[in-house]
């Protein structure tokens, strides 16, 4: 196990663990509170980590992706998730996946996302999805992580740097806890929309083809096809 230096200070996640198991089965416990809405409200979690990154920088994309295996991933292009050498010089990450969000968690007055229900953070997308990679990439570094129900089941593994920066999630919902592990594109595109700018959002599919408004919902179009 990494120690945080004890310099570091909390400002939206608990330095001090870089698991929370009891608040993994609190969730899991109990998906139709933390994910109403099933897999849309998943999405919506980590959407809005990427709007939070828009908002500070002034501007910032996003981009989902609908996996053929049912997965979902976002991509961002912000800062990537704060990464830090511990006193022994190793890498520890901010424990985002796994510990409550300090904000939002246990907050009566959470800010509420598209969707109507209250953010609770990204530890409920973690939790609640059969298995979950995070991918970090810094201008110091870039790490993957690959967590299972809620548990993380690799270390944190350096990958090569690719010269962007940036963090994507991509995720299975667990069909066990969600009864709505199916996405609505139709919903997707409506209530993404409601994150406006700064952040930019596109939706697609793993073969390239953009998600768009049409009359019976969504139609599919490769990219670059105007």
């Amino acid at each position: 196990m990494t120690k945080p230096s004890a310099s570091w200070q909390n400002t939206t996640h608990d330095w001090a663990t870089d698991l929370d198991a009891g608040h993994i089965v609190r969730i899991r416990r109990d998906p139709a509170v933390f994910a109403p809405g099933g897999s849309l409200h998943l999405v919506l979690e980590v959407l809005a980590y990427a709007a939070d990154e828009a908002e500070c920088s002034g501007s910032g994309q996003a981009v989902i992706t609908v996996h053929d295996d049912g997965s979902l991933s976002i991509a961002d292009d912000g800062r990537g998730t704060d990464t830090r050498a511990d006193d022994l010089g190793r890498a520890v990450k901010k424990p985002v996946m796994t510990t409550k969000d300090l904000r939002f968690f246990d907050s009566p007055h959470a800010a509420a996302l598209p969707d109507g229900h209250p953010r609770r953070g990204m530890s409920v997308v973690t939790a609640l999805s059969a298995w979950l990679v995070h991918t970090n990439r810094r201008r110091d570094g870039a790490w993957t992580e690959r967590y299972e129900r809620g548990i993380p089941v690799t270390g944190l593994t350096p990958i090569p740097g690719n010269g962007t920066s940036g963090t994507t999630v991509r995720f299975l919902p667990d069909a066990a806890l969600i009864c709505d592990a199916q996405v609505s594109l139709p919903e997707l595109h409506q209530l993404t929309r409601a994150f406006g700018p700064p952040l930019a959002i596109e939706i697609t599919n793993e073969h390239g083809c953009r998600a768009e408004p049409g009359r019976a919902g969504l139609r599919v179009r490769p990219r670059g096809v105007a």
